[in-house]
């Protein structure tokens, strides 16, 4: 949306045709007359809307998550979710005692019980895991980074990595369904908070348009609500 409506802010004749309608529940399992009968409010936009998502659309783009960091510093009302949405990103840097993102935490504290499957620790409606900031192939991929690397936090993921070809490879598809996920040592540590994970494998994976990496590391410290420079 914030990339939306920075694209029509460019055209004031466009933008002024805009509405939003805010809602408080996800709307993808809804067909047309489930949409129909919500009605929520109609808001129309204006250029302040048009002003504060471009703000925020070129502080995700930036090459830090400074400025993205200083938008709790500014009145984000006119677009209501925003604040749980750049709360909910920052908490997807890497923690500054775990090496590891809120989603990736989740996803060992559903492991530890031991026995579960991958899509067991796959957020959604009623799961354990309820973060919905990643898409489908990117929660593949940060749990390919928990297994597959090279001092892992997850053992007993049988296939990978998790990507097209895998899916559409019937034989390694069901392997990787059927995997049986534990916790290693490593992954037991860092729950009870007495390892990072970035000290042990290397981290290479963009966050907005900031590249993180072992040698320039932002962290987010989630006690204080501080974003920690490398």
């Amino acid at each position: 949306m914030l990339w939306l409506l920075d694209h029509c802010g460019s055209d004031r004749a466009a933008a002024s045709k805009l509405v939003m309608r805010p809602l408080d529940i996800a709307v993808s399992g809804l067909g047309p007359e489930g949409l129909a009968k919500l009605n929520p409010p109609l808001v129309r936009l204006t250029q302040d809307h048009v002003g504060l998502a471009g703000r925020a659309w070129r502080a995700y783009r930036a090459p830090t998550p400074q400025a993205w960091f200083g938008l709790l510093e500014t009145d984000l009302r006119l677009l209501p979710k925003l604040e749980h949405c750049v709360v909910a990103l920052l908490e997807e840097l890497p923690n500054v005692t775990s090496g590891l993102g809120a989603t990736e935490m989740r996803m060992l504290e559903s492991i530890a019980p031991g026995g579960v499957q991958p899509y067991d620790v796959f957020p959604g409606y009623q799961k354990p895991n309820e973060r919905r900031v990643f898409d489908y192939w990117e929660v593949g991929a940060l749990l390919d980074g928990l297994a597959r690397c090279p001092v892992p936090a997850v053992s007993g993921l049988e296939e990978g990595p998790f990507t097209l070809d895998m899916h559409d490879d019937a034989l390694r598809h069901a392997r990787y369904k059927q995997s049986r996920l534990s916790l290693t040592d490593l992954g037991k540590a860092i729950l009870a908070g007495d390892e990072d994970f970035c000290r042990h494998n290397p981290l290479r994976r963009w966050w907005g348009g900031t590249l993180l990496a072992n040698e320039r590391l932002w962290r987010w410290d989630d006690e204080r609500r501080l974003l920690v420079a490398p």
